[in-house]
């Protein structure tokens, strides 16, 4: 039994790592996208940031995907609303990976109100609920709509 522990949890710790350095990097992907973009740098805003590395596994992938399905489907007419990946192995990216201490998989919601930041780390909550789509979404959209609401 004792064995059966150490092989499972040196399993998962190498599971863990393997998500937080990030698999499967999207072709032609580096540096800091956006699915839209606001006008004004300014502009009083709620980023959703995915952050990523070269490697990612399936729940990391998820997460990703289940982000921007939730900004594409709910806040598509709200340009308040933006969506943006990080690749935080790109070396053009380390200043912003730094800035939300992101070292692989990680989901944050920067708002910018009146030129300063609020970060606020959704990693768990990602990891948590990526498996199930619909809950993802109906959470993570109501965490936006919250934060639109104190801008």
């Amino acid at each position: 039994m004792k064995s059966f522990t150490v092989v499972l949890s040196l399993f998962l710790l190498i599971l863990s790592a393997s998500c937080k350095q990030g698999g499967d990097a999207k072709a032609g992907t580096s540096g800091v996208t956006a699915a839209r973009t606001a006008g004004d740098a300014q502009a009083d805003r709620v980023e959703v940031i995915s952050f990523y590395g070269t490697h990612r596994c399936v729940s990391c992938i998820a997460m990703e995907a289940n982000s921007q399905y939730t900004v594409e489907t709910y806040f598509k007419d709200d340009p308040r609303v933006q969506f943006k990946t990080v690749n935080v192995d790109d070396e053009k990216n380390y200043d912003i990976a730094e800035k939300f201490e992101a070292a692989g998989t990680a989901l944050f919601i920067n708002v910018v109100k009146d030129g300063r930041e609020k970060h606020i780390d959704l990693t768990d909550f990602g990891f948590t609920h990526y498996e199930d789509k619909a809950k993802f979404a109906s959470q993570l959209r109501d965490k936006i709509k919250a934060e639109l609401a104190q801008l």
